[in-house]
């Protein structure tokens, strides 16, 4: 590669230079080299491969190969993945289903083992994932260390089996997950051997995670949108000590907007030096993952390269993965099988319920209820206190408020089991919208304005053996199908980002404000980030971990 003005992340300084590469490796930096290909560049930049340290493929609604062609055009080149979505379904099977797709990808696709599978047992999940089985995951090659550890309260109080999982990982990275932790709990959660944390939500939590020796990823994925809060946390004293990552992000965000790339060019417009927000997204992450052979362009190292014409605002134009030209002009230009391996049955086949013991009703209890209150562009919902509407002695939706029932179902054993309850700030004002994709456990979610709505969207996704669907009345208006594990399609990419692109659609014209209600609506059952979340168990007070009742008792409660 000649004329070519380098992003050298080890010393900070743009280089004019030639890079020399052989075998996927930089050769050489510097005049006076040849070889069988040259590229003149003219001037553009280049720099190392991006790293994103944290994502749920999942989360994008497609498999792994479909995810890699999505990100690498982007000037993505690793991602650190975490399957315990799908472990929360198909357990270890789920994990090595992700593996072993992903060896086909464009893009290194790494991934950390997942913990706490389930999340806790205030949920039921499909399965759980062993120590002795998380142990036989580091043979794998592209597992670089544990997984976020989600019950942070667990590791702070001393839980035995949180402890032994952390053991088993000593000497590996451990990543953390630990919403609003500080003070002595802190202290005490990344004592026990814990190093980062993607969870911050502003730069006050995130300067104490800094100074007590985490790393903290900024994250901005397509619900939680932390990176503008946590820009002013960045010093040149220690942006060496953050990263970036998306965490969730689905497939037409990847599409439209990027992936780590996107993140770079909104640190760079929040006033984060070029150098500084480039060196996030590839050395930072590399080094606390302990890969280096890659994140910045040296001798030795991966040819994993982005060639783009403005500091300012990075757009891949090229992008090299091993010193072969993966992507041109947001495109991917290397082979790709057309045809997909098979889905193994046990992958597609995972919803199950028993809709005979499936009922939408709420009796009323009482005149006060606690309701789950969404909170823009962050996954911590509110703990909400309001009048219940009733009729015909039960509790309904009431719209007009954007008061609407959510239901969970059990759909892993057909048990019939449910949790109901009322959550704010969906905003239907009427229909209902339903999904497989509830983190972590992953049942059937459902939301909707009438129960006569919900129950029609919640079969249209269990019929569809997984997925996401709009409804009004008996008519379904939208259906994305989702038959991988009810998490993922099998189609590509840009045909799951046009149907996504439907479904959001039909959602908003049934009033909805949100730009993406069913990724909000896949966190509210996540029962270990505060404050009140609904599983099949039901409603779920995240700070006191317990199972709290739907109607209040005391002064303006009672029947």
């Amino acid at each position: 590669m000649k004329n070519v003005r380098l992003v050298d992340v080890l010393s900070g300084k743009i280089e004019t230079t030639d890079i020399a590469v052989a075998g996927g490796l930089i050769a050489g930096i510097g005049d006076g080299y040849g070889g069988r290909e040259s590229v003149d560049l003219e001037g553009h930049y280049v720099c190392p491969g991006l790293i994103d340290a944290h994502v749920h493929v999942e989360s994008a609604l497609v498999r792994p190969r479909e995810f890699a062609r999505a990100v690498v055009s982007r000037g993505v080149t690793t991602a650190v993945t975490n399957p315990h979505e799908i472990a929360n379904v198909l357990g270890i099977e789920g994990v090595r289903f992700m593996l072993a797709d992903a060896e086909e990808a464009v893009m290194d696709l790494l991934a950390t083992v997942p913990s706490s599978v389930p999340a806790s047992p205030l949920a039921t999940s499909g399965a759980a994932v062993s120590l002795s089985e998380m142990r036989s995951l580091l043979s794998d090659p592209h597992v670089v260390g544990l997984g976020e550890v989600m019950d942070y309260y667990g590791v702070v109080a001393g839980d035995a089996k949180l402890l032994e999982q952390i053991e088993a990982f000593r000497g590996y990275p451990i990543d953390g997950h630990c919403p609003g932790l500080g003070g002595k709990a802190l202290n005490a959660y990344i004592a026990a051997g814990i190093s980062s944390d993607h969870e911050c939500t502003n730069a006050a939590e995130a300067g104490e995670k800094i100074r007590r020796g985490m790393r903290v990823f900024i994250r901005e994925g397509s619900v939680a949108r932390n990176l503008r809060a946590l820009l002013p946390v960045v010093t040149p004293d220690n942006e060496r000590r953050l990263c970036f990552c998306t965490d969730d992000c689905q497939a037409r965000d990847l599409l439209a907007k990027g992936s780590i790339d996107h993140l770079v060019r909104l640190a760079i417009a929040g006033g984060v030096p070029p150098m500084t927000a480039i060196r996030m997204a590839t050395l930072n992450a590399a080094e606390h993952f302990r890969l280096h052979d890659r994140g910045a362009v040296a001798p030795g190292r991966r040819a994993d390269l982005i060639v783009f014409r403005d500091l300012a605002s990075p757009v891949a134009e090229m992008v090299y993965r091993s010193g072969v030209l993966v992507a041109r002009d947001g495109e991917t230009v290397s082979p790709v099988d057309t045809v997909a391996p098979g889905i193994p049955p046990e992958v597609r086949d995972t919803v199950s319920v028993d809709w005979l013991r499936v009922d939408f009703r709420i009796p009323a209890e009482g005149r006060r209820v606690r309701v789950i209150g969404i909170v823009a562009g962050e996954l911590i919902t509110e703990s909400l206190d309001m009048e219940a509407r009733t009729a015909d002695g039960h509790a309904v939706a009431d719209p007009g408020r954007d008061l609407l029932k959510i239901a969970v179902i059990e759909r892993h054993r057909s048990s019939g089991r449910m949790g109901l309850g009322f959550v704010k700030g969906i905003g239907l004002k009427e229909g209902a919208i339903a999904g497989t994709v509830a983190h972590d456990h992953h049942n059937l979610i459902v939301i909707g304005a009438d129960d006569r709505s919900m129950e029609t969207a919640a079969k249209a996704v269990a019929y569809a053996r997984g997925g996401q669907a709009v409804a009004i009345g008996e008519r379904v208006t939208a259906l994305l199908p989702l038959p991988i594990a009810g998490l993922m399609s099998d189609e590509p990419v840009g045909r799951v980002s046009d149907r996504m692109n439907s479904l959001l659609a039909a959602a908003g014209e049934l009033g909805s404000p949100l730009a993406d209600p069913f990724m909000a609506m896949s966190f509210l059952g996540l029962e270990v980030i505060p404050h009140l979340k609904l599983t099949d168990l039901g409603l779920v007070d995240v700070n006191e971990k317990k199972i709290v009742p739907l109607f209040l008792s005391g002064r303006g409660a009672g029947p």
